[in-house]
């Protein structure tokens, strides 16, 4: 009998723990539930109260990764135009497929020859990454360099891109072997122009007929021919123009840089060609996030294509990233280049957000990834876009073109919580500024009250 009560007690404190158990899970999700509908009916005051998104067409998503939920959405599974944040997909894709540093040429040795391809690596010898592993490589080579040009099959410029911005710093051109940037950088030095590399010199001239009211550099489309107006250069005059990418001047501009002789060479890249790397992909992953880089987005594709053969080919290297890391993604993509400025390209917020949750994931140190991002107030294309802060609340990316402007990424909220988010804004005919301020305006209160 006694041993009977014994059971029957314990029996039944078993169950009470039971029921406290289910009490305090029901108790966990009504609360979770009941915040996410809080957050959500907020927010949709926040959204249908606000008069300049009621002028366009306006996107966003945002989801708590803790929770596993999306607490708010609007168009979220409308396609709309990204512009620069494409460059989350090159960003993730570079996470992937170059987990340490960045191979900079292929190489063969036969005899006392090394002959050597291209990857389309943009460190090398970029102006701010200042990439020169793979050039004093070069440089210190006893042997006798041929390069052998032929691995990129694409055009100059991506599909879809203005093709009237060909004179902006932008829009550099794309191949298989940048040198400084594609870039000639262009600045005054006591009244007269110094240019970068200078061995472009001669490619510059007056144009005594120009009626042009400020002092600017213009390139021919079809060729490096420079020229600038008979006009005093103004004393804080800076300009970088894109020069016009050719075998020849590749191999002018590395023979002067190494102070070498280089000769052409018609030779398909072997497999088991060896690899110089550069820098780390951090450093150049970074560089291309925090001013929004187009030239190192666009060459990374082909860096990319590198670790799959012989071929650079940007939409083969899209098609690869889309086949195998990117299958979870609610919405196909359509994705056209690595930087944004092409107009082909078309994401929605949800698949946005879906990315930035498997960039979080891959990265699995939000202190690393939050420092390769644009910070809010404080670096990158955020700063200007909030307050100036010491503790930044938004990390992300934004992207920007005629009619465009979008910012995805993380807030932090000061419940401590993480949200990734996506604001997507197209087709308006307000000033970029006005749109920029909304975001903002919302993105603080999510911050603030969430």
């Amino acid at each position: 009998m006694v041993r009977s009560a014994h059971k029957s007690i314990q029996l039944k404190k078993n169950n009470l723990k039971s029921y406290l158990y289910v009490g305090l899970v029901s108790l966990g999700l009504f609360t979770s539930c009941s915040t996410e509908r809080r957050i959500s009916r907020n927010l949709n005051k926040v959204f249908s109260s606000s008069t300049v998104l009621k002028q366009y067409y306006a996107g966003f998503a945002l989801y708590d990764m803790a929770g596993d939920r999306m607490l708010f959405e609007q168009h979220a599974d409308q396609y709309f135009t990204p512009a620069s944040n494409t460059k989350l997909y090159t960003f993730y894709a570079g996470l992937k497929m170059l987990p340490d540093s960045i191979p900079s040429l292929r190489y063969i040795e036969r005899g006392d020859s090394l002959i050597f391809w291209g990857t389309g690596d943009p460190s090398f010898l970029q102006s701010k990454l200042k990439g020169t592993k793979a050039a004093d490589f070069l440089r210190n080579t006893t042997k006798k360099l041929f390069y052998a040009p032929g691995r990129y099959s694409g055009n100059f410029y991506g599909g879809g891109w203005q093709w009237d911005d060909y004179n902006d710093y932008y829009q550099a051109e794309i191949n298989e072997l940048p040198i400084m940037d594609n870039l000639v950088d262009i600045r005054n030095k006591n009244g007269a122009l110094v240019l970068s590399p200078a061995i472009l010199e001669d490619c510059f001239a007056m144009d005594s007929l120009s009626t042009q009211k400020t002092f600017s550099v213009n390139r021919d489309f079809g060729g490096n021919h420079f020229r600038y107006p008979n006009r005093p250069v103004p004393a804080n005059y800076h300009q970088q123009v894109p020069y016009k990418v050719g075998l020849p001047l590749t191999l002018t501009l590395l023979s002067d840089t190494l102070h070498k002789d280089i000769e052409l060479i018609a030779l398909k890249m072997p497999p088991n060609a060896k690899t110089i790397y550069n820098l780390k992909t951090d450093s150049v992953l970074k560089e291309m996030m925090l001013p929004s880089d187009n030239f190192i987005a666009e060459q990374l594709l082909l860096v990319y294509a590198n670790q799959l053969g012989e071929e650079l080919n940007t939409a083969k290297a899209i098609a690869y990233i889309e086949k195998n890391y990117l299958s979870t993604l609610p919405d196909k993509p359509v994705w056209a280049d690595g930087s944004g400025l092409s107009r082909y390209n078309l994401f929605t917020p949800r698949d946005m957000v879906k990315l930035l949750e498997l960039i979080y994931k891959e990265v699995n140190d939000p202190q690393r990834l939050f420092s390769m991002l644009p910070a809010g107030g404080k670096s990158g294309t955020l700063r200007n876009a909030y307050p100036k802060t010491s503790q930044p609340f938004v990390f992300g990316k934004t992207g920007t073109l005629s009619g465009v402007h979008n910012q995805s990424g993380y807030v932090l909220t000061k419940k401590g919580k993480t949200y990734i988010f996506s604001f997507m804004n197209n087709n308006f005919v307000l000033p970029t500024g006005d749109v920029r301020r909304e975001m903002g305006r919302i993105m603080t209160y999510i911050h603030e009250k969430f």
